[in-house]
Order: structure tokens, then C-alpha cells, then sequence
């Protein structure tokens, strides 16, 4: 815990926000940093949470302990809407209270000795918990990096997708698509090469696909539409994106039978035990609202809800204070996710539609974008 340099970024951030809000208090504020998950859950899910809820105050509807991998029929839900024609089992999906939780139960899995890489920007927990089990090593302020994180380039100048070539091997890889913060979608072939490679290095994929219903194009939604990688991947995703799941709290985790450790013991076996240990499994009421939410009743959106935005030469804590001072929007410094970020913004479009036209017309009367 001594290795850590900063708090989270999101707090921090919040901090920072603030601060500057209490110096303009004349103007208001439109938010496109962290995703604003404040519109309506649907009925249809709220209903069905609701029902459940009412029902624990019966005798004949009262639940006590549930199963710490989740509701059976939540897991055939999930497995035939979101991995249809993948192979995937519902005994291989862990129901949990999202994919942030689930990080870190994969960390505690995988321990201290392993190494690992992450896309630079990236996820802040990714490299959070690595310091947190041990992996990350010291920090260096000269190079802004842990030192024992590989740090692989996320920019323009490789479309935002590791140049395996020149990738060293580690044992884990931590990657997100569509990507945060970038907004990056991986194609498919960039997820073939990236299976190739970690089956050719005996490498563990952990792939976070929780922003996979914005995807509208043929980019692939899921790391298992990719031959091979049952044999090197595990899947987060979450409820959160989709559903504005949020503060309800649900996700999974797709641990397949194939994926193996180098004395051919299934991996899914000591994740069922992490978990059943650690956690007690997802609240009964938010998994009722997940059922609900797997229906036809609703929708998802584009690729990604994130744009990520160049500033050369300037720091990005500082656009974000300009951006902030001058047209009153908070956005996220990119700095925050990693030294890859630096330079950058991110600007969230998961907001109300009123907020969203109106902070592009601020930002237009005030930039010239090119």
C-alpha cells in the first residue's frame, strides 16, 4: 500500500472538481467526465426488483443465502443473450456486484509473483490492484510507471492496439474494448492476433468487455467470438453501461473450462474457490433486475461512449481546468489513467441529451476543433 502515489482517480478527481466548481458557483456545471448514469432504469427492470423486494417480507417469497456464483437462471440468461453461438456455459459465468469487484477477486487468483501488462492509458483499477496484491513494484517518478507493469502504447500512432510484435511476454494482460479511456473497438483481427500471441506465450487474457453494448459495427463484443481464446481468456463485464446498473451493482465473470495452468488444472476451479470465499454473491433483488433487463426491452448504443482528446504539448490536468474555467463542462484529465494518457482528455457522451447538445455548443463557441 506505500507504493501507491495518489488516491483513486475518480475520488481525486471529484476533489479537484470541486475545488474549481467553488470559484464559479455563478455558472453551471455539465458533466462528460465520469458517466452520468442518471437517467431512468427501465420499468420493466425496476418492477422486477421491486416485486422481488416485496416478496422477501412473505414467507413463502423470504430467501436467505444465494448461490456465491449467482442465480442459475440469471447465468443461462446471460450466456444465451450475450454469448450465443460461443460455447459458453452458464456454469462458467460468476454473477458478481460488477467488474470492478471482480478485478480484484481475479487479482487475489492469479497473486503476487505473476507479471503483467496493461494498455497505457488505461482503467486505473487495473493498475491499482496490482499494487494492491503486490505485482506493480516501485513506482519511479521519472517515467511515471510502476516497475514491474508493462506498459503498452495505446495512440494514434497504433490505432490504439498493442504492437505485439514488439510486446515482451508476461503471464497476465489486462485489456479493455471498447476501450477506456480511448474509445477505442477492437477488430477482429487485432483480437485474433491478440489470442495467437497469448497462446504462442502460454499468457492469461483478462478481457474487460463492459462497454461491449455500444458496439453497432462488426467489431467482435466479446473476446470468446475469437477462436482459441477459451484456451486464454477470462471476461469481465457488467450491467452498469447498459442498464445504468451503477449503484445497483451487477456484473460477471466468464471463466472458461478450457483455460488451464501449466500442470493442466482448470482455472475455473480455483475461481469458483476465490470466490465462494470471498463473497457472498450478488444481491438477490439486483439479480432479479438483471433477468429483467436481459429481455427485449432494452437497448444499447454505440461503440463506445468516450471521446479521447489530443492537447500536444499541454498537460492534461491543465485543459482540464481550462475547459472547466471556460465553458463551465468537466471532463476527465487523461493524465489520471496512466503517463499514456498525458496530453489528453476524455469526454463522456453517457449523459442527458439536453447536457450533451448544449456542451457542444459551449465547447464550439470557444475551441476550434480540427
Amino acid at each position: 500500500m506505500e507504493n501507491f502515489q495518489n488516491e483513486y482517480l475518480f475520488p481525486e478527481f471529484g476533489v479537484s472538481m470541486n475545488t474549481l466548481r467553488s470559484t464559479h458557483m455563478h455558472a453551471k456545471s455539465i458533466k462528460l467526465g465520469v458517466g452520468d448514469t442518471t437517467e431512468p432504469i427501465p420499468d420493466i427492470i425496476t418492477s422486477a426488483m421491486a416485486e422481488y423486494a416485496h416478496a422477501l417480507s412473505t414467507i413463502p417469497g423470504y430467501r436467505g443465502y444465494r448461490a456465491e456464483q449467482g442465480n442459475m437462471a440469471l447465468r443461462k440468461a446471460i450466456a444465451e443473450t450475450c454469448y450465443r453461438n460461443m460455447g459458453v456455459k452458464a456454469n462458467e459465468i460468476f454473477v458478481s456486484d460488477g467488474a470492478q469487484g471482480d478485478i480484484s477477486r481475479i487479482q487475489m487468483l492469479l497473486g503476487s509473483n505473476v507479471t503483467v501488462a496493461v494498455h497505457d492509458p488505461s482503467f486505473p483499477a487495473y493498475i491499482d490492484s496490482s499494487v494492491i496484491i503486490g505485482q506493480a513494484g516501485k513506482f519511479r517518478k521519472e517515467t511515471g510507471k510502476y516497475e514491474n507493469v508493462l506498459y503498452m502504447n495505446f495512440g494514434p500512432e497504433n490505432n490504439f492496439f498493442p504492437d505485439l510484435s514488439k510486446t515482451p511476454r508476461t503471464d497476465i494482460f489486462f485489456l479493455c474494448f471498447p476501450n477506456n479511456p480511448t474509445g477505442h473497438a477492437a477488430s477482429r483481427r487485432q483480437l485474433e492476433e491478440l489470442v495467437e500471441f497469448a497462446k504462442a506465450n502460454r499468457s492469461i487474457i483478462i478481457y474487460d468487455s463492459a462497454y461491449a453494448a455500444y458496439i453497432t459495427d462488426d467489431s467482435p463484443r466479446s473476446i470468446f467470438e475469437i477462436p482459441g481464446a477459451r484456451e486464454v481468456a477470462i471476461e469481465i463485464s457488467s450491467f452498469s453501461k447498459f442498464a445504468g446498473f451503477t449503484g445497483v451493482r451487477l456484473g460477471w465473470t466468464v471463466a472458461p473450462e478450457e483455460l488451464l495452468y501449466s500442470n493442466g488444472f482448470p482455472v475455473i476451479k480455483d475461481y469458483n474457490r476465490i470466490v465462494c470465499t470471498t463473497f457472498n454473491g450478488a444481491s438477490r433483488i439486483s439479480q432479479a433486475g438483471g433477468l429483467a433487463c436481459l429481455s427485449s426491452a432494452v437497448y444499447g448504443g454505440k461503440n463506445a461512449p468516450y471521446i479521447w482528446v489530443h492537447f500536444p504539448g499541454l498537460r492534461s490536468w491543465d485543459v482540464f481546468a481550462e475547459i472547466l474555467e471556460k465553458t463551465r463542462i468537466v471532463t476527465v484529465p487523461g493524465g489520471g489513467f496512466g503517463p499514456g494518457g498525458e496530453g489528453y482528455i476524455r469526454v463522456s457522451s453517457f449523459g442527458h441529451r439536453e447536457s450533451i447538445l448544449e456542451a457542444s455548443r459551449r465547447l464550439t463557441n470557444i475551441f476550434k476543433w480540427s
